[in-house]
């Protein structure tokens, strides 16, 4: 595959999955959404650069409280992605709590609508959230950053292995068009990548027992998720996508927190 293929494979992750603007019009066929699906490694490695650096900069260097630094962190990955995995979050969770069949359950999906459930799942969410910032940037140290780069990096490479692991619920939708590059591989390939960026965090930061933690608990949450959306959807959706890479994001800034808490992080 051309270098330019995978340029536009990155490029097309920025487009879709984040505000910042690419003002091109990038080719969709399946051999650039399968180097879209090549690159969410790297994509997530940018945007865990971008979360590590900023979570440096506010222990390192600002002025504001613990408590105020907490909510800057806590509002970047919203402003990232403009919201968008969040509402898969509200979806997920109102077509889920509903306890109905799957049909009506993919219904709820398609549904723009808010329900109770979804709004309740979020505020627990985002409170949750918050509490692993503020203690971890409270009672951690700025060499955490280069644990908080691995967060989303894992929670891409979920994303790209549910995508190109689990059939789609139904035939139309995001999911189901991404998976028109579905590769092999791509186990492989992601295996490759996370060889490299561990070897590499571990010599930079000899951070190997938080390496090898987010790797097992990223293991299992995959597979809990895999069987689950099977179970109770019958497939993959470009909202429990966006559920999916929320969840992992969220347990792993919560191993985290736990990790510091017990004087490990």
């Amino acid at each position: 595959m051309k270098w330019k293929t995978y340029s536009n494979g990155l490029l097309l992750s920025f487009q879709f999955f984040t505000i910042v603007p690419i003002h091109r019009e990038l080719p969709m066929d399946a051999a650039h959404l399968r180097a879209v699906l090549r690159m969410f490694p790297l994509f997530g490695l940018i945007r865990g650069l971008l979360y590590g650096g900023v979570f440096w900069a506010l222990i390192e260097w600002s002025p504001l409280s613990d408590l105020g630094n907490a909510f800057l962190l806590w509002l970047l990955p919203i402003i990232w992605t403009g919201g968008l995995h969040l509402d898969g979050w509200i979806d997920t969770s109102d077509a889920f709590f509903s306890y109905r069949d799957r049909e009506r359950r993919l219904e709820i999906l398609k549904d723009s609508r808010v329900g109770a459930f979804g709004v309740l799942s979020l505020i627990i969410l985002l409170a949750a959230r918050f509490l692993f910032f503020y203690e971890i940037i409270a009672f951690g140290n700025s060499q955490l950053a280069f644990v908080v780069c691995l967060i989303p990096f894992y929670s891409q490479m979920t994303m790209g292995l549910l995508l190109n692991s689990t059939p789609p619920a139904k035939e139309e939708g995001l999911a189901y068009y991404f998976q028109k590059g579905k590769d092999s591989a791509l186990l492989i390939r992601y295996s490759v990548w996370l060889i490299v960026i561990g070897a590499a965090i571990v010599l930079m930061s000899h951070a190997l027992l938080p390496f090898l933690i987010f790797t097992a608990v990223t293991a299992v949450f995959f597979n809990f998720v895999r069987r689950s959306t099977m179970k109770h959807f019958g497939g993959i959706t470009g909202d429990l996508l966006g559920a999916s890479l929320e969840g992992v994001e969220s347990i792993l800034w919560m191993t985290l927190w736990l990790l510091v808490s017990i004087g490990m992080g």
